[in-house]
């Protein structure tokens, strides 16, 4: 097998080899900004390319520093205010709008060492499972360049498996991290419920939650000792690890659970779906198996966790955050929004949210938390929940997409992100921690990963039983194909 390029290390390793002085922050930068010139033409992951001001950054950071990260690059997802770096949400409605400011989680990974050297594509504000927005046109799987990377994270996810950076920032409001995590061969963490600051423009978010999209469980867990805690002025907050704990000690060998853990085996989906694809099917039954070997017990459970009218709750509570992305864009637009500003889905969907009256609002965010309470008791009957990723293969390039046109009534699109994704969003629902984790690389091509869910505000206990799937099973040296070959793809 060819040598890796350094650039799918884990991030600790280069953070490492960077205090250590034998590789500086610039050289690393540098390779960096080469692969993404050498390979998104042919993904298309990357919305801004901030090579000056990630070599002025890299340039004074020198051996010995301290901070975690100090000279890792990274990209963040193009949803996120980088001071001084467009702002687009995926939409021309969004223009040319560049933030004088830091949201608080591109400040804490500053402050953590990164170097930020791009922003990622995503979907029209991130409604989809898929990454083909209009503006700036679709992102390629680097497995199968003619698959969808998975969304609503889609370029950081293809940015990470295509080498361009060892690690992404992402977002995850209704699946958007373990998405193309699962399509794409990362690890995917999605934080619980306010974890992670959701400031400055937010108190806190009943739906979303920032992460990262890694190689390894111990980067995973580093990220999220960096990103999270409270912030000044959020409005609420997830309790704190005891005092000298840190996630990282999660993917320690010393921190493997003790073998007994009850594992409930979940295969029916929360919303509408087209049966589960054989191949993901064998991927939770192998995780299943290797759980097992290391001692905890397997068994189905049952949970009431689909009621008829979800998905129009789910959109109800969700469709009024898109609503307000649209008029945020037409406030920087300095006119109201129009048909022709945004992609068919959108507007169905902002249009809908104006349907909606605050009474409507409210009744289904309160069926939500109802049906989100009666599905955290019943998780509590065992310690963590398996199931699929995805329901289906990642969808080629055109399948789904929500720009409208012959065969795509956005609402049909929006079904169909919905059923080949059902194990996802009812994760958002609840609050709980939830983490995609990759298998193996299937007879299509593309990767095949499992989700596992996790007790309230219990990411340790989810980390530590990951990373010991890990060491099992060290995938990361399979999930190097798309950067082994002569061009992204083969």
């Amino acid at each position: 097998m060819p040598e890796a390029p350094l650039l799918t290390r884990p991030a600790l390793e280069l953070a490492g080899l960077i205090r250590a002085g034998e590789i500086t922050a610039t050289e690393l930068t540098a390779l960096s900004l080469e692969a993404i010139a050498a390979r998104d033409p042919a993904i298309n992951a990357c919305t801004h390319v901030a090579a000056d001001t990630a070599a002025t950054a890299a340039a004074v950071i020198g051996a010995g520093d301290r901070r975690p990260f100090a000279g890792v690059p990274i990209a963040i997802k193009d949803n996120r205010a980088v001071a001084g770096m467009p702002l687009t949400a995926g939409s021309a409605l969004f223009g040319n709008h560049v933030p004088d400011l830091d949201a608080h989680v591109i400040a804490r990974l500053r402050a953590a060492g990164f170097v930020i050297v791009a922003k990622t594509a995503l979907p029209e504000l991130g409604i989809l499972s898929t990454c083909e927005p209009a503006r700036g046109g679709p992102t390629a799987n680097p497995w199968q360049l003619e698959h969808s990377p998975g969304g609503s994270s889609g370029g950081s996810a293809a940015a990470v498996a295509a080498g361009m950076v060892p690690l992404a920032h992402g977002n995850d409001g209704g699946g958007s991290i373990r998405i193309p995590a699962a399509c794409c061969g990362l690890v995917g963490l999605k934080p619980a419920r306010g974890r992670i600051s959701a400031g400055p423009e937010a108190g806190d978010s009943f739906l979303a939650t920032d992460g990262v999209l890694t190689r390894t469980v111990a980067d995973t867990a580093a990220l999220l000792d960096v990103l999270a805690g409270y912030e000044r002025g959020d409005a609420t907050w997830a309790p704190p690890l005891e005092p000298g704990r840190r996630f990282i000690d999660a993917a320690a060998e010393a921190a493997t659970p003790a073998p007994g853990l009850a594992v409930g085996l979940v295969l029916d989906p929360a919303l509408p779906a087209d049966g589960l694809h054989p191949i993901c099917a064998a991927a939770v039954a192998r995780v299943g198996s290797q759980l097992e070997a290391l001692g905890h017990h397997v068994e189905p459970l049952t949970l009431d966790w689909s009621p008829p009218d979800l998905l129009d709750d789910f959109t109800a509570a969700f469709g009024p955050l898109i609503a307000m992305g649209v008029r945020a864009g037409a406030e920087l637009a300095g006119r109201p929004a129009r048909p022709e500003d945004v992609e068919a889905l959108t507007w169905a969907i902002y249009r809908h949210a104006e349907t909606l009256s605050s009474l409507d609002h409210l009744a289904a965010q309160a069926r939500l938390e109802a049906l989100a309470r009666r599905i955290v008791v019943a998780v509590g009957a065992v310690d963590v929940v398996l199931t699929p990723a995805l329901a289906q293969r990642p969808p080629r390039t055109g399948q789904i997409h929500g720009r409208g046109g012959p065969g795509h009534a956005p609402w049909c699109d929006y079904r169909a992100s919905g059923a080949f994704t059902p194990y996802t969003a009812i994760v958002n629902v609840c609050g709980l921690p939830a983490i995609t984790l990759p298998v193996d690389v299937a007879a299509d091509g593309l990767p095949v990963g499992v989700q596992l869910i996790g007790q309230p505000a219990g990411e340790w206990e989810l980390l530590a039983l990951a990373a010991a799937l890990e060491r099992g099973w060290p995938w990361r040296e399979r999930m190097l194909a798309p950067i082994l070959g002569a061009a992204p793809g083969t």
